[in-house]
């Protein structure tokens, strides 16, 4: 039987939808092609807005109408956030949550037998512990993606992800190391480290983010470690002080900021201050002189004022972010935000968001040509055409490099050439 997957949201979800296609193919089921008819529609749901939801179950509908006999599943954050609402989606034969996911595949077997519809939305529990899921197919041998925490213990203003994930699971550090020796072994250079809240790795398990990092780093071939988003106020001196000795991490940090206006800040119920923010910033430039900075930014909160967002495109000038993902706000029932006074008009929140990301892009610009001219380390990810390949430094910084003798998935030697506006033209170093 063939079997399509739909993925809406995070690295996490895309990470866990890999797991599950390598959980069916396991099982005797196929991957139909992207313009292939399926007899298994799943969309893997993102439940951050509104619109996700409406996107998950408008891609249902559109299946059904594809194949009607196929079963249709609705699963993720989506379900195990509105369990009520997801329930009534007429769109589902099958309906879970982001718990338990291995029993997806159980729950379509027993309606391929029975063909009753099924709802399965398991509650979260306090002291739920990390599930475990295949390794995903070794498709490349460039990146490797990997969850090593899920859940969220934070409650801010506009966030329903807590609801939908639960409270934060570490995975096991011997489960870790045991898939980064697997993913050496199959030619991956550099593996990320993803989860709904990273920084909180090991506050269930008593370790933390550095020391899986330092254990990571010796595992043999592995010689990159990339860290995904992060809270700024959970990396303490110790844990700067730890991570900088490993001269596998990447020095690109990509920190959740959100606003660069403290008054902003309270209102979302974030926990450090825009000053707490730059400080951070200022002790991991000492720690790793090359640091890059991504960010998420999200702009017309309620209660924004003109002043407050001026003082956001203040701060990302200063910071000086090598990206920085700009978001409208969006009203999300559940969350406290939904109700707050003062809620900015859309248009309001369209113009910002232009401002806002044409101010970040002139700032990439600058962050990147002040490098030109400096020796750095490629991962060739892409072929794009003989001997030429796009890649990212470790500072995450995108090339293009002319790399003769060289294959994808290795990392080569390079200096940063002229910025076009995409990549760097890089000339390789032998």
């Amino acid at each position: 039987m063939k079997v399509a997957f739909y993925t809406l949201g995070c690295k996490v979800n895309q990470n866990e939808t890999g797991a599950l296609e390598q959980l069916f193919c396991d099982n005797g089921f196929s991957l139909a092609a992207p313009d292939e008819e399926a007899d298994v529609y799943i969309v893997n749901s993102c439940t951050v807005t509104s619109g996700g939801d409406k996107k998950s179950r408008q891609w249902l509908r559109r299946a059904k109408r594809q194949n009607p006999d196929a079963i249709t599943v609705l699963t993720g954050c989506y379900p195990q956030a509105f369990p009520d609402e997801a329930a009534l989606a007429t769109e589902a034969d099958v309906i879970t949550g982001s718990k338990n996911r291995a029993r997806l595949l159980n729950d379509v077997l027993t309606f391929l037998q029975q063909r009753e519809r099924i709802v399965d939305i398991a509650p979260h529990e306090k002291k739920e512990l990390f599930e475990e899921l295949p390794l995903e197919a070794l498709t490349g041998h460039t990146r490797a993606f990997m969850k090593i925490e899920d859940g969220c213990n934070r409650r801010c203003a506009y966030c329903v992800i807590p609801r939908a994930r639960g409270n934060v699971r570490s995975r096991k550090e011997e489960n870790i190391l045991r898939e980064l020796e697997v993913l050496s072994r199959a030619g991956y250079r550099e593996v990320v480290f993803s989860g709904i809240n990273l920084s909180s790795y090991g506050q269930d398990t008593n370790t933390n983010l550095a020391e899986i990092v330092e254990r990571a780093a010796g595992v043999q071939g592995i010689e990159r470690i990339r860290l995904g988003s992060l809270e700024p106020d959970l990396l303490d001196d110790n844990c700067i002080q730890k991570m900088s000795a490993v001269k596998e991490l990447c020095p690109q940090f990509h920190l959740s900021l959100q606003s660069g206006c403290t008054q902003t800040l309270r209102r979302m119920r974030r926990v450090y201050t825009a000053e707490e923010y730059q400080t951070v910033v200022q002790k991991l430039r000492r720690a790793f002189p090359s640091a890059t900075f991504t960010t998420d930014i999200i702009v017309g909160f309620p209660g924004e004022t003109e002043a407050e967002f001026a003082q956001t495109l203040d701060f990302v000038r200063e910071i000086g972010f090598l990206k920085v993902h700009v978001f409208s706000y969006s009203r999300r029932a559940g969350t406290p935000a939904y109700d707050m006074p003062d809620q900015i008009d859309e248009s309001i929140k369209t113009q910002r968001n232009h401002v806002l990301q044409q101010t970040a892009d002139a700032v990439r610009r600058e962050i990147i040509c002040e490098r030109v001219g400096n020796e750095v380390e490629i991962l060739l990810e892409k072929p794009v055409a003989k001997d030429r390949y796009t890649g990212y430094t470790k500072e995450y910084i995108p090339v293009l490099i002319h790399a003769p003798g060289h294959s994808q998935g290795e990392i080569v030697r390079a200096q940063l050439g002229v910025f076009d506006g995409e990549r760097c033209k890089a000339v390789l170093l032998e």
